[in-house]
């Protein structure tokens, strides 16, 4: 079922919404000191394009340097990706094949805005005692 569900995200919505990621990735490495900006974009860009079957969970580990992060990429890139993801969300679910879709979208925002600090694993491989954010 997974894999149906990935096949027609990827159709619909995954592509173009991994193609944002990709841009903005490929700007961010332009300047030296947003390569870690594009490495986030990079690894969403990846969870956009075949999100069903993978989760998305806190890492342990985070801590200020995450939190300082997320919000210098909220407000460069965060903010604009989740306006991707809304309005993809709005369109997909016109039609009743994309209603799922949609909510898929809607369920990646918060990782969308936040990405620093989360890591993406497969949903059978979640470690114990990990919070999951997202699970596709």
């Amino acid at each position: 079922m997974k894999t149906l569900l990935n096949v027609i995200w990827l159709v619909l919505s995954g592509f173009w919404l991994a193609l944002g990621y990709v841009v903005f990735g490929i700007v961010a490495c332009i300047f030296i000191v947003t390569i870690p900006f594009g490495v986030a974009s990079f690894r969403m860009a990846g969870f956009a394009l075949w999100p069903f079957g993978r989760t998305v969970v806190v890492k342990p580990s985070a801590g200020v340097g995450a939190g300082i992060l997320n919000v210098i990429w909220f407000l460069i890139a965060g903010l604009w990706l989740a306006m991707g993801h809304i309005f993809t969300a709005l369109a997909l679910a016109i039609t009743i094949i994309g209603i799922p879709l949609a909510i898929g979208n809607i369920k990646m925002i918060p990782v969308t805005c936040f990405p620093f600090g989360k890591s993406i694993v497969p949903s059978g491989q979640v470690p114990a005692g990990m919070r999951v954010v997202y699970q596709g």
